[in-house]
């Protein structure tokens, strides 16, 4: 039998013009910019909204070609998918299902997302130490019940060791949440590697915001309740509207909440693009511009797309020339993603050119 061979995947010189940025855009790690295609699709739905023309379910049926390009992107089964509207919300599941009294190591800076949801069951007992994110391994020991980080750190953009961390939770039967939403999309990753893998889709997969998903190992889904259970949860949407009995699916979709339709619209053709074009290539386009910014600053070399440094009016100096970054925990935070090109990094650097001396933002 012949082999079909695969489909090549297209530069990413040959598919800029799917952006339209006003000017260089710098700040992904806050939103992406929609693609072409996913932009025409949201607009289009939400034109057949306001006339009426359409009924919901090809709305609803974004959902699942959604959950289905994620889940290849990631390297799961859809089937261990589990989609809602933010990561709060699907971690938050997570920290419902510990035990009381349970033991829950976080970096010190984390994005409240992957902390809260644990912390607001300190009166059952729940315990959440906080340490450095380079000393998170180390600190897992028999008494810890969980590990929740972020892949991509917000505040500076550090990449955690998660093979180390994963390795070290394994040793001492701990668990391991992890959030992807500052690395999904440009950092190649494996969801089947950790017991809960979860991420919003709208920075860096460039989705409409109010898209999330979460991939949870088979064997701990009869562990979580399905606290926001509704119509969408159930083994068959369309025979689950009215009435018990309890009829949830049996996979990851019994943890779905009813989506909200168009943001999903918005979802799918951005998730497929990432797909086709290939989160490798997407990695190498976006760390070497990165690394192109950061020895225009004076830096070494990263393993990031994200960039954080001490620049002392940064922000007003970008603005000035009509860049978008962010500022994050009083640093300068840039971040390159597909839409960028080295004349975004030598625009900002000179930009950045009349400032003071510029350090790395520390650890």
């Amino acid at each position: 039998m012949k082999q079909t061979e695969p489909t090549p995947r297209p530069p990413i010189d040959a598919v800029r013009d799917l952006w339209e940025p006003s000017g260089p855009y710098l700040n992904t790690a806050s939103y992406g910019l929609p693609p072409r295609p996913a932009f025409e699709a949201l607009n289009a739905a939400l034109a057949d909204w306001r006339a009426g023309r359409v009924s919901w379910e090809p709305w609803a049926n974004s959902v699942d070609r959604s959950r289905a390009a994620w889940a290849r992107i990631v390297g799961v089964q859809a089937g261990d998918v589990a989609v809602g509207a933010t990561v709060s919300e699907l971690i938050g599941l997570v920290a419902a299902s510990l035990p009381d009294g349970a033991r829950v190591v976080v970096p010190e800076i984390e994005f409240t997302s992957m902390l809260w949801p644990f912390m607001a069951h300190a009166d059952r007992g729940v315990e959440v130490v906080t340490v450095p994110l380079d000393v998170v391994a180390e600190t897992i020991d028999g008494a810890t019940e969980l590990v929740a980080l972020s892949a991509v750190q917000s505040a500076a953009g550090e990449v955690a060791d998660l093979d180390a961390i994963a390795g070290a939770a394994r040793d001492h039967g701990a668990l391991v949440a992890v959030d992807a939403t500052q690395a999904c999309g440009w950092l190649p990753l494996a969801a089947a590697s950790f017991d809960f893998f979860a991420c919003g889709a709208y920075k860096w997969l460039m989705s409409p915001r109010g898209t999330a998903f979460m991939a949870v190992r088979p064997d701990h889904l009869d562990s979580i309740r399905p606290l926001g259970a509704g119509w969408f949860a159930g083994d068959d949407v369309h025979q689950s509207y009215y009435g018990p009995p309890l009829r949830l699916a049996h996979d990851a979709r019994r943890l779905d909440t009813s989506p909200a339709w168009f943001s999903w619209v918005g979802t799918q053709p951005a998730l497929e693009l990432i797909e086709h074009i290939g989160v490798e290539a997407i990695h190498n386009h976006d760390v070497a511009l990165a690394n192109r910014f950061r020895d225009g600053l004076g830096l070494g070399p990263g393993n990031s797309a994200i960039v954080a440094a001490d620049v002392p009016g940064a922000e007003a100096h970008l603005e000035r020339a009509g860049i978008r970054a962010a500022v994050r925990a009083g640093k300068l935070r840039a971040s390159f993603h597909l839409y960028n090109t080295e004349h975004d990094v030598e625009a900002a650097l000179a930009a950045l050119a009349g400032g003071d001396p510029l350090q790395e933002t520390p650890g």
